[in-house]
């Protein structure tokens, strides 16, 4: 099963219905195409989930990955010793700390250089991967699909946190999961799954 996100829209290729509670939308497979979805979607601020039943899940996946710009990213779920979460507040919305791959770069090296980078701290170690996520959006009226993988880590939260204004981020807080429901309610939807992996 694959997620694509548009904004607050999920697109799910799977081979078989979710098991879920989610509400979703199922959508044919035949005449499909991922650019006029997106069209549809890229301005929608509602959200919604749409299932697209197919065969080979895999190759649907590949042949929509290969037909745009891939930029490939990395960030961090950060953890400190207080069982507090890193955050930051980029253009109105909570996200977690991430940013694309240089040239030549290692993946987590790229994940621990955003962390820092963009939240001013030190990080002390970072651990295995969480998963990867999907995401689509336009650049320069290009669309461009982005990959990004996401680390564990940890840092001492006395540091001072200081946030990157130049990327748009105007607050960096450490978060207690008892506050996650402040984050929920103005976060992306692709967040929001990777802050179950932490609940979970």
């Amino acid at each position: 099963m694959y997620r694509i996100y548009i904004n607050q829209t999920a697109l799910i290729i799977t081979e078989t219905a979710p098991f879920s509670d989610e509400n979703y939308q199922q959508i044919e497979p035949e005449g499909f195409v991922f650019t006029q979805f997106y069209q549809r979607f890229k301005q929608e601020n509602s959200g919604g989930i749409f299932v697209l039943l197919t065969s080979n899940a895999r190759r649907l996946f590949k042949q929509i990955k290969q037909s745009l710009k891939i930029i490939k990213a990395a960030g961090g779920v950060v953890r400190s010793d207080e069982n507090k979460f890193l955050f930051i507040y980029r253009k109105g919305v909570w996200d977690l700390p991430k940013g694309k791959i240089e040239k030549g770069e290692k993946t987590k090296i790229a994940a621990i250089r955003e962390v820092e980078e963009e939240c001013g701290i030190i990080i002390s170690s970072a651990g295995d991967k969480i998963c990867k996520t999907y995401h689509v959006y336009e650049m320069s009226g290009q669309i461009v699909f982005k990959k990004t993988s996401w680390y564990w880590m940890k840092a001492d939260n006395l540091q001072p946190l200081i946030p990157q204004l130049e990327e748009d981020i105007t607050d960096v807080q450490w978060m207690a999961p008892g506050d996650f429901s402040l984050v929920k309610q103005n976060t992306y939807p692709l967040i929001r799954d990777v802050m179950s992996l932490i609940e979970g």
